[in-house]
């Protein structure tokens, strides 16, 4: 199941970093679920990517990972209900 601790581990995933114009870096990791077990990802190293532009796909759902620098100011709350591409987790420091 891709909501326990060690999905990552068992189940299929793909790692995205992403470095902005002022080199903050942050990770976006997909991890397919028990079901679909299926990743698709559209990026490729040396891309560029924009503000809510999408770049694959999990199929079937699944989970997201986020890690982002700990000077990011998070402006979503614990468990809110947030959509791919539209809403403001947060801002990175030195990354406008």
């Amino acid at each position: 199941m891709a909501h326990r601790d060690d999905a990552v581990l068992k189940n299929e995933h793909n790692v995205v970093t992403l470095t902005t114009e002022s080199k903050v870096r942050y990770f976006v990791v997909q991890i397919a679920g028990l079901v679909a077990r299926r990743i698709i990802c559209h990026t490729a190293s040396g891309d560029t990517l924009k503000r809510g532009q999408r770049f694959g796909l999990i199929c079937f759902g699944s989970r997201l990972d986020l890690y982002l620098p700990p000077e990011t100011r998070l402006v979503v709350a614990k468990g809110a209900k947030v959509r791919a591409g539209s809403s403001i987790l947060g801002y990175l420091d030195g990354a406008a």
